[in-house]
């Protein structure tokens, strides 16, 4: 028996589906090309209103933790109806009295969850409220969990960094999703940090198709939330010296977020209204279009005031595989697929005037958009294929999995009553 065949994963997430974070459904949909059985279990309801299309081909079961609603009544109904369910209870009531009573209800329903569906692994995404249920639902059952480390929940100034800590010393194995991240845990957290893996999020190269970027028209993409880290407001101030300087071109900046109205006024401000065209969020397919169509992609990512800062942005590799040339900064992971002067152009943070300069190399230079394009394809193919990042995955999930199995079935899954979710 392989151990796909042996291991059954409940992906535990905070928002299912969110229409920001495509590499969740990437991963989900290799686990399951993989032959990994996959539920899923969302601490909240979709609230975004916009799906990309491949959400479509997920075959996992959603089941949605209950999170309004939880009054004394019900969470005392949901103590006594998981007493005889997980007999650890009475031995984690500390530690489920330490976290917000919605965690603590949420932790004892996935745990019941995992007793009746046979899940043999946990694994969350982000190290903050998913794991919180996510560990402690591990503790309930006795099946291990694992997690993602991505940014804001290991970067950004609010992190509790003793709870990060409990949750490495506990978890069977953690990911992050680069080399600046492992050595950020490592440096932070020391031997609490020794079970953690660098995998690249991976892309489904099928859906991208390389085209050469030699006779594009002048557009700059820039694609992601509209939020400090991301650096837009230094891409206007760069395409305000831009046109100054006499270039024609346009500027597509996808996105939305809580700085769309300062980014508009700055756009004004610079009187770069016929120059920057900000469509909203769009699906993946139109994101795909927008990129393939422009001659470069700028990525001028910065760390933000509250220390927040991108992992490695999922759209320079998609960028890259399309064959759009990337200018970019050397913030956290990003170097480590932006090699300037080989796959792309790196450029300080914080610089308009140096970003200007990058931005107007590859409008002007069609030899360095192909040559640049060219070996970031290359790289692509060699390093973030998302098959190669399931097959990692997987080996992280069956290290410890199959050793719970035959007890965890040993014990019998009973019957779930009234536990809230919904398939």
């Amino acid at each position: 028996m392989s151990p796909s065949d042996q291991v059954r994963v409940g992906y535990v997430l905070k928002m299912y589906p969110r229409f920001s974070e495509t590499f969740i459904v990437n991963e989900v949909l290799a686990a399951e090309a993989a032959g990994t059985q996959v539920e899923i279990f969302s601490l909240r309801p979709p609230s975004d209103g916009r799906f990309h299309e491949s959400l479509a081909q997920v075959k996992a079961p959603v089941s949605y933790l209950r999170h309004s609603g939880l009054g004394a009544g019900a969470v005392w109904a949901s103590l006594a109806g998981a007493r005889e369910d997980l007999p650890p209870l009475g031995d984690c009531l500390d530690e489920l009295l330490e976290v917000p009573v919605e965690d603590a209800v949420q932790a004892i329903e996935l745990a019941r969850l995992v007793r009746a569906r046979g899940i043999t692994h946990l694994h969350a995404h982000f190290a903050s409220v998913a794991t919180t249920v996510a560990r402690l639902a591990s503790l309930l059952t006795g099946v291990p969990f694992s997690f993602t480390a991505h940014a804001k929940d290991i970067f950004h100034e609010s992190v509790d960094v003793a709870d990060v800590a409990r949750k490495l010393t506990d978890a069977s194995a953690v990911v992050t999703v680069s080399d600046y991240n492992l050595a950020f845990l490592r440096d932070a957290y020391g031997e609490a940090a020794h079970v953690v893996t660098r995998v690249y999020n991976g892309l489904d190269l099928d859906r991208f198709t390389y085209s050469s970027p030699a006779d594009r028209p002048p557009v700059i993409a820039a694609v992601g939330r509209l939020v400090e880290k991301k650096g837009f407001d230094d891409l206007v101030d760069a395409v305000g010296l831009l046109v100054a300087d006499g270039r024609a071109l346009h500027v597509d900046l996808v996105g939305t977020g809580p700085l769309e109205p300062e980014l508009r006024g700055q756009i004004r401000a610079r009187s770069l209204q016929d120059v920057v065209r900000m469509p909203g969020a769009l699906p993946q397919g139109q994101v795909r279009e927008v990129v393939s169509r422009a001659a470069v992609l700028a990525a001028p990512c910065v760390v933000g005031s509250d220390g927040n800062r991108d992992g490695l942005p999922t759209v320079l590799l998609e960028a890259m595989a399309l064959g759009t040339p990337c200018v970019a900064t050397p913030v956290t992971g990003i170097p480590e697929v932006v090699r300037d002067g080989q796959t792309g152009l790196l450029v300080p943070e914080s610089s308009p005037a140096a970003l200007a300069y990058a931005l107007g190399r590859l409008l002007d230079d069609a030899a360095l958009r192909v040559r640049l394009a060219e070996q970031a394809r290359a790289l692509v193919e060699k390093e973030f294929d998302v098959v190669r990042a399931a097959a990692a995955l997987q080996r992280l999930f069956g290290r410890v999995a199959p050793q719970l199995v035959s007890a965890h079935v040993a014990e019998g899954s009973p019957a779930l009553s009234g536990s809230g979710a919904s398939r």
